[in-house]
């Protein structure tokens, strides 16, 4: 029975934390004078990102009395966690290589990519979010380089709000 339900703690607040530290880290990454600063002001944020969304999820697990380790939530990180790894390692390559500007569209669509893999074990909504920040980083990739920044606050930022608002109103925080 545990293998066959979804992972329900996924915190919709937690999302909009998310979402708001995102437009914060924009707003600050933009204010850097170098590419350099500019990624440690997102790696930064990352890091923050990744604290809250697992505080959130415990806190609203423990909240409702859901088994925070379940099969769900092991399928989850399984699905979630290649693409970030990716991400991690593509990060430093492609800051090495002088192509900073291709990070805007290579965290959205992997991020994209983790959420809906990942998301197909929790509530249906969130597979649908992979599939919007995908899209973003999609538009990223034909966009001007200079939209970057602006792009990771519409996904990070913008996305994570919207979400995390439906998310809350229709499963419970």
């Amino acid at each position: 029975m545990e293998r066959s339900a979804a992972f329900t703690a996924v915190s919709g607040w937690g999302q909009v934390l998310l979402g708001l530290s995102a437009i914060a880290a924009a707003w600050l990454a933009a204010q850097q004078i170098s590419s350099f600063a500019w990624l440690r002001v997102w790696l930064a944020e990352g890091i923050l990102a990744v604290a809250i969304g697992l505080l959130s999820c415990t806190w609203k697990a423990n909240r409702r009395g859901l088994p925070l380790f379940s099969g769900p939530a092991r399928k989850v990180v399984l699905g979630l966690a290649p693409p970030l790894v990716a991400g991690a390692f593509l990060t430093f390559l492609l800051f090495r290589a002088g192509l900073q500007s291709a990070l805007p569209a290579t965290w959205l669509l992997l991020y994209g990519a983790g959420i809906m893999t990942g998301g197909s074990f929790s509530v249906a909504i969130v597979p649908v979010m992979g599939v919007c920040f995908m899209l973003l980083g999609g538009l990223a990739v034909l966009a001007p380089i200079a939209w970057g920044n602006w792009f990771l606050a519409a996904g990070f930022g913008g996305l994570h709000i919207v979400f995390g608002l439906l998310i809350a109103r229709r499963h419970g925080g």
